[in-house]
C-alpha cells in the first residue's frame, strides 16, 4: 500500500466518517462494516486504525433475510387466466423503527434484527436507505468529458474522462480506452474534479477501482473538497479538522460514501490519500441541482414528460400488479399470458395489445419487444411497462396513431426475460458491479444461449448445398441442442417455443450498457469460410474487414436500425464517443453486431435464420440501472423511437397464398429475386415481407403446386403493398410417388438456362456415342442381310460374240420396304421423362432461390432405316 494520510508528518489522526454500505453480493465482514485500512507507519510498519470519535454514531441496517419469490411453486397459467392481485408490501417508512428506538432495538452477535416484540422493533429487516439525491450522471455520460478534470494522468487512455463509474476497459488495456483514471505518480497531491455547471447539493460519492484483468488498483481513503469557482476550495470537515473517507477493498465492488451533512457548491474534488497498487479511481457523485443549467446543451435536454405514467422502478410483484392494472383498464385490447418460467420458478409474463387479443388475425402482422435478458439492464424493462400504460391511455383517448397501430398490429411486450437476475441487481448499478444480475440463476447469458445456425449455413454454402439440399431460411434446430443434457437455459427454451408458436415479423430486444442499435449478423464468419469473390467497392460506412458477413437483408436491417436511432433524441449524437470505447457507429448510431461485439448463437441470428422475424438489439444507454429520477427523461428520449420502429412492420409486401379453390396454403415459400433469404406463409396462408422501397420479382411456391411469379412494388409511405398468389396443382408429387413405388432411380433434372456441369457433359457425350455405335451396327446388319438375299452373280463370258448385257437392278437398301423381322431390328423407341426447374436467371449457380419442379413426358421414335 502506498504512503498516505495518517503517517509521519500528518498533523492529526483522521476521523473515519464514511459509511460503506456494500450491495447485495459484495464481500464484506459479517458485521456489515468495511473496516478502515490501517495507516502505514515508518518503513512500512502498519499501525492500527485510530479510535472512533465519540460523536460519530454508526447505524447500519442489518443483513436482509432472503425473501421467498412470489410465484415460486405456482403452476403455469393459461392464456385466459387472470392474474391474482398481489399483497401489498410495507413501505420503507413502515420497515424503519422509530428514530428514538433505534438504539434500543437489540441485535444479535451477527448484527441482525431480532423478531418483533422487542420494544417496537421491526419484524422485517429494513432495506438499504436510498440516497437523498440521485447520481449526477458520470456513468450515464450526462456529465460530458470536458466537465471532468484531473491533476495529471498516467497516459491518455487513463485520463479523467475514463474515471466514470463502471467504465469498462477495451480489449487492449494499453490503448486509449482503459478502465479508470490513473495519476502519473504516487503523490497524495493528485485529485480528480467534476464540474456540474450549476449549483448542486452534494450528498455523497460512489467509488470504484480500476477495471483490469492484470492490475489490482483501487483507492482506500480520500478527502473531499468543494468550490464555486474552481479556484478557492473548502475541504469537508467534521467541525475542527478535515475528514477522511474510506473507500474500496477491491477493484470491482462500488462503495457508497454518504456525507453526514450535504454540501452546496458547483465543483467537487476527490483527493486520494491511500491506495492499493497504482492511484486509479472510478466514481459517481450524488447530488441534487439547486439552480438553472448554465450549459446550453443541458438546457436543450432538460425534458419533463407530460404523460401521466408510473415513473418508478418495479419489482417483480410491482411489475405483475401494474400489468394487471393495465389489463383491467383496457380489457378489450390487452391480454396477459406467460411464455414459461425461470430457473427459480418465476413466470415470464407477456402482454398482448391488439384489437382482438388472443387470436391471430389473417393479414395482421405480429410484432414483439423483449427486455430484461440481462437482469441488471433494467431501463428496457421500465420502458416496456411505460409503453403498456401509454398505449392503453392513448387508445382510450382516441389518439389516431395509436388506434391505427393497435387495430392493425398484434403487439407482444415481454418486460423481463430474466426475472431471477433482476431480483439480484435491483439495488442499482451505482452499488452493484457491472456483472451483478447479468446472467441467469444457472449462469447463462440469455442473449448468447441460442443455437449457432449461422455457422451451419456457412458450412453448407462452402459445400454448395444451399439451397437445393440445405435451406437458406427456417433452418432447423440441431438435435444435440434439444437433448435433455444440452447446455441451454430454461428461459431460452421458453423463448424458442414462443417464437415457433407466433408468426412474428419484426422484433427488438432492449438492452443496456451502450447507446446504439445493433443488427445481424452477430457472428463473425471465419476467413476460411468466406466465399471467394471479386472484391466489390465498399460503402462509406464499411471497413475492409474480411471476417464480416452481411445478411442477404443487410440493407433492410440498416433501414430498420436507422428508423429507431434517428427518432431517438440523443442516440445519433455520437460526437462524445462511445460509452466505453470509440464510437463504432461512424456517427450514425447503428452498427453490425459482428463488427462491434462478435458472438455466436445470438438471439438476433437465431430469429433471422429460424423464423420469419427480423430482430435487432437496441442498447438504450450507458447506465444499466438509471435512477428513478431519470426515467421521465429516458421515456421522452425513446417514446417516438418505440412507436416508429413498431410502424416499420407495415413496410414491404404482404399477401395471401391460396389454391384455385380459395383455400389458404400454409408453409408456402415466398422468394424475392435478388435476396437469398426466403420466408414461409403462416397457418392461414398469409405472409409479410419487410422490404425497402423498390420493385421486386416475387414468386410463391409450395409442395404439389406450380409456382407463381409476379412483380410487386414497395413505396416510401408506411403501408405494405398487397401481393396475393393463386397456385395451381401439379402432378410432380404424384409422379414421384409412382417412381418410388416402381423402384426407379431418381430422374435427372434438366434446368434450362444454366450451364451443364462437367459430369453432366460427360454423361451426355457417352450417351451420344452409344447411340452412334448402335446406328452404325444397325446399318451393317441391314447391309449384310440385303447382300445375302440377292445370291451369287454370273461371271461375264470370256469367249464368243458379244451379246446384249442383261442383269437385275436393285433399288437402294434404304428405299426397300423392310421385312417384318428386319423392321423390329431397325426401329428403336425411346421414352424419356424430363424434369425441368423454374428458377431465376442463373439462380441455381448463385444459390439465390429454391427451385420448384414440374414434369413433362415425351416419347421419341427413331427409325434407323431412314
Amino acid at each position: 500500500m502506498s504512503p498516505g494520510g495518517g503517517g509521519p508528518g500528518h498533523p492529526r489522526a483522521p476521523i473515519p466518517v464514511g459509511l460503506c454500505l456494500a450491495p447485495r453480493g459484495a464481500i464484506t465482514p459479517s458485521s456489515g462494516v468495511i473496516p478502515p485500512p490501517p495507516s502505514p507507519g515508518p518503513k512500512g510498519v502498519s499501525r492500527p486504525p485510530p479510535p472512533l470519535h465519540p460523536a460519530v454514531v454508526y447505524w447500519l441496517p442489518p443483513t436482509p433475510k432472503p425473501r421467498k419469490h412470489p410465484d415460486k411453486g405456482d403452476e403455469m397459467e393459461t392464456d385466459e387466466e387472470k392474474l391474482k392481485p398481489c399483497e401489498r408490501w410495507p413501505d420503507e417508512d413502515e420497515w424503519a423503527p422509530p428514530a428514538e428506538k433505534i438504539s434500543e432495538c437489540p441485535r444479535s452477535q451477527e448484527g441482525k434484527w431480532v423478531p418483533a416484540g422487542w420494544g417496537g422493533c421491526p419484524s422485517l429487516p429494513p432495506p438499504r436507505l436510498s440516497p437523498e439525491c440521485p447520481p449526477i450522471g458520470l456513468e450515464s455520460h450526462r456529465i460530458e468529458d470536458d466537465q471532468l478534470l484531473a491533476s495529471s494522468m498516467l497516459r491518455h487512455g487513463l485520463g479523467a474522462q475514463r474515471g466514470r463509474l463502471n467504465m469498462q476497459a477495451g480489449t487492449n488495456e494499453d490503448d486509449f480506452f482503459d478502465g479508470a483514471w490513473c495519476a502519473e505518480d504516487d503523490s497524495r497531491a493528485h485529485w480528480i474534479e467534476v464540474d456540474t455547471r450549476r449549483t448542486t447539493k452534494f450528498t455523497g460519492v460512489v467509488t470504484q477501482g480500476r477495471d483490469s484483468q492484470i492490475h489490482e488498483d483501487f483507492v482506500t481513503s480520500f478527502y473531499v473538497g468543494f468550490s464555486n469557482d474552481s479556484q478557492n476550495w473548502v475541504m469537508y470537515t467534521n467541525g475542527y479538522e478535515e475528514m477522511m473517507f474510506y473507500g474500496n477493498v477491491d477493484k470491482d465492488t462500488p462503495v457508497l460514501t454518504e456525507f453526514p451533512e450535504p454540501m452546496v457548491a458547483r465543483y467537487i474534488r476527490i483527493y486520494p490519500q491511500t491506495w492499493n497498487g497504482s492511484l486509479c479511481l472510478r466514481l459517481e457523485v450524488l447530488g441534487c441541482p439547486l439552480s438553472t443549467v448554465s450549459s446550453y446543451y443541458a438546457q436543450q435536454n432538460e425534458v419533463t414528460s407530460t404523460d401521466n405514467l408510473d415513473f418508478r422502478h418495479h419489482t417483480y410483484k410491482d411489475m405483475r400488479q401494474l400489468m394487471k392494472v393495465v389489463n383491467e383498464e383496457c380489457p378489450t385490447i390487452t391480454r396477459i399470458y406467460n411464455i414459461g418460467k425461470s430457473s427459480r420458478g418465476l413466470k415470464i409474463y407477456a402482454m398482448e395489445i391488439s384489437d382482438n387479443p388472443g387470436e391471430h388475425e389473417t393479414g395482421e402482422p405480429e410484432f414483439r419487444y423483449t427486455a430484461g435478458l440481462h437482469g441488471n439492464e433494467v431501463l428496457g424493462r421500465e420502458l416496456l411497462l411505460l409503453l403498456m400504460q401509454f398505449l392503453c391511455k392513448e387508445y382510450q383517448d382516441g389518439n389516431p396513431r395509436v388506434r391505427s397501430l393497435v387495430t392493425e398490429t398484434r403487439i407482444h411486450l415481454v418486460p423481463s426475460l430474466n426475472p431471477d437476475g433482476y431480483e439480484l441487481a435491483r439495488e442499482g448499478s451505482e452499488l452493484g458491479n457491472w456483472a451483478l444480475g447479468h446472467w441467469t440463476e444457472e449462469g447463462y447469458d440469455l442473449f448468447e444461449n441460442f443455437p449457432d445456425l449461422a455457422s451451419a449455413l456457412w458450412a453448407a454454402e462452402e459445400r454448395k448445398l444451399v439451397p437445393h439440399k440445405f435451406p437458406n431460411h427456417h433452418i432447423p434446430i440441431p438435435e444435440h441442442y434439444l437433448a435433455e443434457d444440452a447446455t441451454v437455459a430454461v428461459e431460452t427454451q421458453a423463448v424458442m417455443a414462443w417464437m415457433d408458436k407466433n408468426p412474428f415479423v419484426l422484433g427488438a430486444n432492449l438492452q443496456g450498457g451502450e447507446k446504439l442499435v445493433s443488427y445481424p449478423f452477430d457472428t463473425a464468419r471465419p476467413v476460411s469460410e468466406t466465399p471467394a469473390a471479386a472484391p466489390r467497392p465498399l460503402d462509406d460506412y464499411e471497413d475492409d474487414n474480411p471476417e464480416l458477413q452481411e445478411t442477404p437483408d443487410h440493407a433492410i436491417f440498416r433501414w430498420l436500425a436507422i428508423s429507431y436511432a434517428s427518432a431517438h433524441l440523443t442516440m445519433t449524437e455520437t460526437f462524445r464517443g462511445g460509452c466505453h470505447t470509440q464510437d463504432m457507429t461512424n456517427a450514425m448510431g447503428i452498427v453490425q453486431g459482428a463488427k462491434w461485439h462478435p458472438r455466436a448463437g445470438s438471439m438476433n441470428d437465431f430469429s433471422y435464420l429460424h423464423t420469419n422475424c427480423l430482430e435487432l438489439s437496441i442498447y438504450l444507454g450507458c447506465d444499466k440501472f438509471p435512477h428513478e429520477s431519470e426515467l421521465q427523461q429516458e421515456w421522452e428520449n425513446n417514446k417516438e423511437s418505440l412507436l416508429t420502429f413498431m410502424e416499420q412492420v407495415h413496410r414491404g409486401i404482404k399477401g395471401l397464398v391460396t389454391d384455385q379453390q380459395g383455400e389458404p396454403i400454409a408453409n408456402a415459400t415466398i422468394v424475392v429475386g435478388g435476396i437469398n433469404h426466403n420466408i414461409k406463409t403462416a397457418s392461414g396462408g398469409d405472409f409479410w415481407r419487410i422490404l425497402n422501397p423498390g420493385e421486386y420479382r416475387v414468386s410463391a411456391r409450395a409442395e404439389g403446386y406450380n409456382p407463381s411469379v409476379k412483380t410487386c412494388s414497395v413505396f416510401y409511405d408506411i403501408g405494405a403493398t398487397q401481393c396475393n398468389f393463386v397456385l395451381s396443382r401439379s402432378n410432380w408429387k404424384r409422379i414421384r410417388e409412382i417412381m418410388a413405388m416402381n423402384g426407379n432411380r431418381p430422374i435427372r433434372r434438366v434446368v434450362p438456362g444454366r450451364p451443364m456441369t462437367p459430369r453432366e457433359r460427360l454423361r451426355l457425350r457417352q450417351r451420344l456415342r452409344q447411340r452412334l455405335r448402335l446406328r452404325q451396327q444397325m446399318r451393317l446388319r441391314r447391309l449384310n442381310a440385303t447382300t445375302a438375299a440377292s445370291g451369287p452373280t454370273a461371271p461375264p463370258p470370256t469367249t464368243g460374240l458379244p451379246s446384249p448385257f442383261s442383269s437385275t437392278a436393285y433399288a437402294p437398301w434404304s428405299q426397300e420396304p423392310p421385312t417384318a423381322g428386319t423392321w423390329e431390328i431397325e426401329t428403336e423407341t425411346e421414352t424419356e421423362v424430363v424434369t425441368e426447374l423454374v428458377t431465376e436467371t442463373e439462380a441455381w449457380e448463385l444459390g439465390t432461390g429454391t427451385a420448384q419442379p414440374f414434369t413433362t413426358a415425351e416419347t421419341y421414335t427413331v427409325n434407323f432405316g431412314d
